[in-house]
């Protein structure tokens, strides 16, 4: 059982304040606790009900404390709380970027479902660098973690001023930046030492990252006849450029 104060303490994860001061963060669900368990991640425990106990052997290696359905409940961040659970430590450090790989770049990036979707889906084209923006929703919100269905254990998710970031970068590489006016995606040569930008939900890519990209890219409409939807979602965009870069 879960003392009152437990409980109150593992709440606190729920609030990005205390992810920040503690360096921790939860991971719900089987999927993603499983992928937790098999990376290089940090545990600090694992909280199971006697279903998860009953349905993975594997959890065994982990020593998880064993809580019932309605303690679950009270420390889980889902409107439909999972059998698993897990505290991580926050990674500390993370590999320097290759300049021979490609890298995604996302511009103020606030929806948590889309940055999640986006991890998830660069994961799936092996696109394992990703650079956010200051101003993006953070990796560590629990609807984050949650939308990559684990996939935050194999990319690396870097927090840096784009400007400044893309113009050492633009030296040596091809910025390229989603806009409803650029070259057509389906007829552009893309290279693995290309850096694609992805622009804020609501504005697009910011002016001052603008002012960095050197090519302009667009994803053309099949309805050129007719009043049409004014923009992707960022998330299939995103999904849409790393399929026609791969």
């Amino acid at each position: 059982m879960l003392s009152k104060n437990r409980i109150s303490q593992i709440r606190k994860l729920h609030a990005k304040k205390f992810r920040d001061e503690s360096k921790l963060f939860l991971v719900e669900g089987y999927k993603s606790v499983e992928m937790l368990c098999g990376s290089d991640f940090e545990v600090e425990e694992i909280f199971a009900t006697e279903a998860a106990l009953h349905d993975n052997d594997w959890l065994q290696r982990f020593s998880p404390t064993l809580i019932t359905p309605d303690e679950m409940s009270r420390i889980s961040t889902m409107q439909t709380p999972p059998e698993l659970l897990a505290i991580a430590q926050q990674k500390a450090n993370l590999p320097d970027i290759p300049t021979d790989q490609r890298v995604l770049v996302l511009d103020h990036i606030s929806d948590p479902g889309n940055l999640g979707t986006i991890i998830r889906t660069a994961d799936w084209f092996d696109i394992q660098h990703i650079v956010c923006s200051p101003d993006c929703v953070e990796l560590y919100n629990p609807k984050v973690i949650q939308a990559t269905m684990g996939s935050f254990t194999h990319i690396h998710v870097h927090k840096r001023s784009l400007p400044e970031f893309l113009q050492q970068e633009s030296g040596c590489r091809r910025i390229l930046g989603t806009f409803l006016n650029g070259t057509d995606i389906r007829t552009l040569e893309f290279r693995p030492s290309d850096i694609v930008v992805i622009g804020n939900e609501s504005n697009g890519i910011s002016d001052e990252v603008a002012e960095v990209v050197t090519n302009r890219i667009t994803i053309p409409s099949a309805a050129q006849c007719r009043e049409t939807a004014e923009s992707l979602n960022a998330a299939i965009a995103a999904a849409l450029v790393m399929f026609a870069w791969r």
